[in-house]
């Protein structure tokens, strides 16, 4: 990760050195599904972005298609690397607003199938990276005075384990809620909120490598997995990412403004609580 962040092509912000005058929102695993989703949806709404993203080409991408918006790459799982960006950011365009902290993974084994290296992975990825972040972000959010929002993306399988053959996401997920929970406690006073979204079944790259793993695990076509979760869904389809992303910035602005420490159900009625 370098420390000067590539903007968009189409990007006609501040550059380097000079403070932003829309809200700034950075997000991880901003190159797909959600993530982009929220960039997309978050700029729309006037925010200048900075979408993050392992996959450097995959933000770039989406960068370019927005106004106001630039890219980087970023492994959420290395401290100092999100310390970098949220530092970056806020020196160079004089705010950080918001912090989406959408980055996650998945895979599908029985949980008595889970390896060690595959268990911490999972952690280190859809857990300890949000705790990174939220650090990354609330320290530079609170040295501003101005305030700001976190936001985690969670799920439902952070609300339940009727999960099947995804035991390490349940708990990395149960984990950010909780994890939610004690930043916007701890954080409430420095004028930061902090929720989390948990989406059901959402029609992502992800979701369509689960549907494979998960087909393999019963035996059964795809398709057939398919629709064993719209049936699943009260709503009787799949969620989109732009489902998600619209609450997402709905938690963002200040229409929200006295909500923190919530698990924002966006799951079509999958799971009601």
């Amino acid at each position: 990760m370098t420390e000067s962040l590539r903007r968009g092509a189409a990007d006609g912000a501040a550059q380097a050195g000079e403070q932003s005058s829309r809200p700034v929102a950075a997000i991880t695993g901003g190159g797909s599904g959600i993530g982009a989703a929220t960039a997309r949806e978050l700029s729309s709404r006037g925010y200048h972005v900075v979408i993050t993203d392992l996959d450097e080409s995959a933000c770039v991408r989406v960068a370019d298609e927005l106004q106001h918006a630039e890219a980087s790459q970023l492994d959420v799982t290395d401290p100092q690397a999100v310390t970098a960006i949220a530092e970056s950011v806020h020196r160079r365009l004089g705010r950080l607003d918001v912090w989406v902290s959408n980055a996650g993974i998945s895979h599908m084994a029985p949980f008595t199938e889970v390896t060690l290296e595959e268990l911490r992975r999972t952690l280190a990825v859809n857990l300890e990276a949000v705790f990174w972040c939220g650090q990354a972000a609330a320290r530079v959010m609170r040295r501003s005075g101005r305030g700001g929002t976190i936001i985690n993306t969670a799920s439902m399988a952070g609300k339940q384990g009727r999960v099947p053959f995804l035991s390490d996401y349940v708990a990395s997920k149960f984990g950010v809620v909780g994890l939610t929970q004690a930043m916007a406690y701890e954080l409430a006073g420095d004028g930061i909120r902090v929720n989390s979204v948990c989406p059901g079944y959402v029609a992502t790259p992800m979701q369509e490598r689960e549907l494979a793993w998960e087909g393999a695990l019963r035996g059964v076509p795809t398709d057939e997995v398919q629709a064993l979760w719209v049936a699943d869904t009260p709503m009787r389809r799949l969620e989109t990412p732009e489902d998600v992303a619209r609450v997402i910035a709905f938690l963002a602005g200040p229409d929200a403004g006295f909500i923190t420490g919530e698990a924002i159900a966006v799951n079509g009625g999958a799971f009601m609580d």
